[in-house]
C-alpha cells in the first residue's frame, strides 16, 4: 500500500540566525524539495516561506520558525511530503513506492525482491535479494519496468550478472 506521506529529507541544521534549516533532501535531486510550499514536521502542516538549493542541500525558512533557537530545535526532525503535492514525470516512481517490490526478468521469472537501492553519482543500484543477491544499474537497458501499482519490477539482465 502506497503511503500518503512519504519522507522528503531531514534537518540536518540552522543555517544563519534567521531561522532558516538545512535540509538533507532524501530525493534524487536537491531542487525537488523547492517545489513544495508545504511540508510535514511531526504530522503537522508547515508552510514553506522559501526554499532553494545549496550545494546539495536545501536551505527553507519554514512558517513560525523566526529564529535559530526555533531552527535548532528542529535539528534532527524528518521532513514529509504530501504524495498530492508531488507531481512526478510519466514513468517515475518513488522508490518508496517499489521497495520490496518482486524483481522479475524478461520472462516472468522471480529473481528475488528489490531490498535496497544504492545512489551512485552516474546511476543508482538496485540490490535484489533472492536465491543469490544481484546489483543492477538503474538505467533503461537493465530496468525495463517499474510497476509500483502491482509492486513488480521487470529487469533485463546479461551474462555477469
Amino acid at each position: 500500500m502506497k503511503k500518503q506521506y512519504l519522507e522528503a529529507g531531514r534537518i540536518v541544521n540552522t543555517h544563519g540566525v534567521r531561522g532558516e534549516v538545512k535540509i538533507e533532501p532524501w530525493a534524487d535531486e536537491a531542487a525537488f524539495l523547492t517545489r513544495f510550499r508545504r511540508f510535514y514536521l511531526d504530522g503537522a502542516p508547515v508552510k514553506v516561506l522559501s526554499c532553494r538549493v545549496h550545494k546539495t542541500m536545501c536551505i527553507a525558512a519554514l512558517d513560525g520558525v523566526d529564529d535559530v533557537n526555533a531552527a535548532q530545535a528542529l535539528k534532527g526532525k524528518v521532513l514529509f511530503i504530501d504524495r498530492d503535492d508531488a507531481h512526478l514525470p510519466a514513468g517515475t516512481v518513488f522508490l518508496q513506492d517499489i521497495l520490496g517490490a518482486e524483481v522479475v526478468d524478461e520472462e516472468g521469472n522471480t529473481l528475488g525482491v528489490l531490498a535496497e537501492v544504492i545512489p551512485e553519482p552516474s546511476a543508482s543500484v538496485y540490490v535484489v535479494r533472492g536465491e543469490r543477491e544481484i546489483l543492477i544499474p538503474d538505467v533503461p537497458a537493465f530496468i525495463l519496468d517499474k510497476d509500483a501499482d502491482r509492486g513488480v519490477v521487470t529487469v533485463r539482465l546479461i551474462e555477469g550478472m
